[in-house]
Order: C-alpha cells, then sequence, then structure tokens
C-alpha cells in the first residue's frame, strides 16, 4: 500500500513538471519551430543579417544620405511615398543607378487618425478597396517614374489595420498577395529567420540614436542569428526622426567589417534568402 502511493505521487509530480515545463518562460511550445531555428543558418557563416531601411522619400536620404553611403559601399532600402518620387526624381534615379532597393510605402501615407497630421488620411476612414488602390497606384508611380517594379512594403506608422471596432480588418493579405516582404516600424525585436512572416516583419528605429545606442540591438540579434531592420527617416544632424550622420558612417564601417560577421543587405535581398532556405529546410 505504501509503495503505491508513493508511486502514484510520484506519478502526478512528474505530470505536473511535464505539463508546467511546457509553459516555462523561453521554452518553445512548437518542437518544429524549435528545429527549423537551429537549421537556420545565415550565408558564408554570418551570425545576423541587418538591413538598413529609410522611409518617405525624405530629401535628405537624396541631398545627404547617397553621397555618404556610397563613399561606404552600402546599399539600403528606401521606402518611397508615390507622391514625393518627382521632388527629387533625378535623386532616386542616381539611387537606382546606385543599387539601393526601392520599396513602395503607400501613395499618401494614411495612418492612425489619432496622429493629428493624419486625421483627413485616417485609416479608421479607410476600406480594404481604398487600400488596395493605395499599394498599386504608388506602385504604378515608382514604376513609371523609376522604371521597377518594388517586391517590399512598409506599413505607413506601422499600422496594419482599416475600419473601426467591429468593422477593423487587417490588411496584411494585400500585402502578402503583392510584396515579399511587409516590414513593420516602431518593433522592438529582431526577426527570427525561421518563424517570421515575411508579410509582416518587425522594423526598429534607429533615428536619434548615437552608434554605441545602435549597436546593442546588433549584437543582442546577433547572438540569436537573427534579422534586424533598421527604419530611419531624415539623414543628418542628430534629432527627432534623424538618423545621424556620423553614426551611420560607423555603423556601415562596423557592419563592413568581417571580423564582426554580420551581413548586410536590402530588405529585398535577406527576405528572399528567407523564403528559398526554408524551401530548401522543409
Amino acid at each position: 500500500m505504501r509503495k503505491t502511493m508513493l508511486f502514484l505521487v510520484l506519478a502526478v509530480f512528474l505530470s505536473a513538471m511535464g505539463f508546467r515545463s511546457a509553459f516555462l518562460p523561453g521554452r518553445n511550445a512548437n518542437p518544429a519551430n524549435e528545429q527549423a531555428t537551429r537549421s537556420f543558418q545565415w550565408p558564408n557563416g554570418k551570425r545576423m543579417a541587418l538591413s538598413l531601411s529609410f522611409d518617405d522619400g525624405r530629401l535628405s536620404q537624396v541631398d545627404t544620405g547617397l553621397a555618404l553611403l556610397r563613399n561606404r559601399g552600402v546599399r539600403v532600402t528606401f521606402f518611397l511615398l508615390g507622391n514625393r518620387i518627382e521632388k527629387r526624381l533625378e535623386g532616386w534615379r542616381q539611387a537606382v543607378a546606385d543599387g539601393h532597393e526601392i520599396g513602395n510605402h503607400s501613395l499618401t501615407h494614411p495612418c492612425t487618425g489619432n496622429y493629428e497630421f493624419s486625421r483627413h488620411n485616417a485609416l479608421e476612414d479607410y476600406s480594404l478597396s481604398m487600400i488596395e488602390k493605395q499599394l498599386d497606384s504608388a506602385n504604378a508611380q515608382i514604376s513609371r517614374l523609376l522604371g521597377i517594379k518594388p517586391e517590399t512594403f512598409a506599413y505607413p506608422c506601422g499600422q496594419k489595420f482599416v475600419g473601426r471596432g467591429r468593422n477593423a480588418k487587417s490588411y496584411v493579405p494585400l500585402i502578402a498577395k503583392r510584396f515579399l516582404v511587409g516590414r513593420g516600424y516602431l518593433d522592438e525585436a529582431a526577426n527570427d529567420p525561421a518563424f517570421c512572416d515575411l508579410a509582416q516583419t518587425l522594423g526598429t528605429p534607429f533615428d536619434d540614436m548615437s552608434f554605441e545606442q545602435m549597436i546593442k540591438p546588433i549584437e543582442e540579434a546577433a547572438k540569436q542569428g537573427r534579422w534586424l531592420i533598421f527604419v530611419g527617416h531624415e539623414i543628418g544632424e542628430r534629432g527627432y526622426q534623424v538618423t545621424d550622420t556620423k553614426a551611420l558612417e560607423a555603423l556601415c564601417d562596423y557592419a563592413n567589417d568581417p571580423a564582426n560577421s554580420v551581413w548586410l543587405g536590402t530588405v529585398r535581398e535577406i527576405g528572399t534568402y528567407i523564403q528559398e532556405h526554408r524551401a530548401a529546410i522543409n
């Protein structure tokens, strides 16, 4: 009787521990996902992937950024608004000639009306068909003016919805249908290449940062073998929505140094590798 009781107690204890272990922090509840993460390898033994992206087609990206990036031999992704390209048309044509990627950032940058600047262009007042027009019109503008078809998209303000309340809808499926990668904004993590949804990847701001501040998320991503997508706006003297030129130069030098084992590539390049490598693993 005593042995039976001890056996029952032990069985209950082990069962409880097994149940709890599945919910311990850091434990992957899906063994297939865990195996895929271990199987994923960046090319040439790189520790991580890094993409530099800039939104809105700000004038300083052409006026200041192109020369800086050319001097460092770095190619980035510029997410352009369809209605701003002509303000620096020759500059954006030069960006294409320099090998930079041009992505779609919508036609007029609709965001939540809680931002005053977007009150008359609010996602709460949009339908899916209206967003489709934004996407397709911007693609048409980029194709007409620059002769390329964008393969990646950046969600304005990082927001992925239209409508309100029970009538709100995600427009992520529209992005997945049209683009290889959809990039978010104001996110706090890097992307797990074996798991992330390419239609809604995470984008991390690096405006208003020193070089030392930029390195921290890079090193964290490198520990986990992840893909970090930095998001900037203006390029110039450090400030609100401005990526500091000296910090950007130092970042490019760091990423170009083979000793740091960073793959620096455009959003399209790295997204394509992830898509193809996943298919090869599976």
